[in-house]
């Protein structure tokens, strides 16, 4: 073959590969937007997760779009003081049930839950989650786990 032919096959191969990888992204939070209706009591299209890795664990927010929303402010706050409640026994059932078993760090997170420290707290919008350790294996879990939940949940999460 002639390497313009060579070329064109290898840019006719990297667009193919890159649209698979943009359709099994989109096709999979899709997936996640709907078990996670089935989890999370507040709409997902009228609030907004975020997540922020520290050197120490991370902070878990969601926060309602509308600031003047306090139903789904309320059902935020609901929502995390009992997920808080749960991932401080080391039970991450609901993110599992939504992102799956293989949710990378959650086996981690259940395992060594005792080494991090879980605290919820109210926002103006909504509420977070804090999570602390000095484990540097579980603070790989954590950031591990935010990055999933990132890449799962798409425009619903930053």
């Amino acid at each position: 073959m002639r390497p313009r032919t060579w070329w064109l096959l290898g840019a006719l191969t990297v667009l193919t590969v890159a649209s698979i990888a943009v359709y099994a992204t989109t096709d999979r939070q899709a997936e996640i937007a709907a078990k996670g209706q089935q989890v999370m009591p507040f709409d997902l299209d009228r609030t907004t997760h975020r997540f922020a890795k520290s050197p120490t664990g991370g902070t878990q927010t969601v926060v309602s779009d509308d600031t003047d929303d306090t139903q789904q402010i309320r059902l935020i706050r609901d929502h995390l003081t009992e997920e808080a409640t749960r991932f401080e026994a080391g039970d991450y059932g609901d993110p599992a049930s939504i992102h799956g078993r293989e949710m990378p760090g959650l086996r981690q997170l259940e395992q060594g839950h005792q080494a991090v420290d879980v605290h919820y707290a109210e926002t103006p919008t909504g509420a977070q989650i804090t999570y602390t350790t000095t484990d540097a294996s579980m603070v790989t879990a954590l950031h591990a786990w935010f990055d999933a939940q990132i890449s799962d949940h798409g425009d619903h999460a930053s």
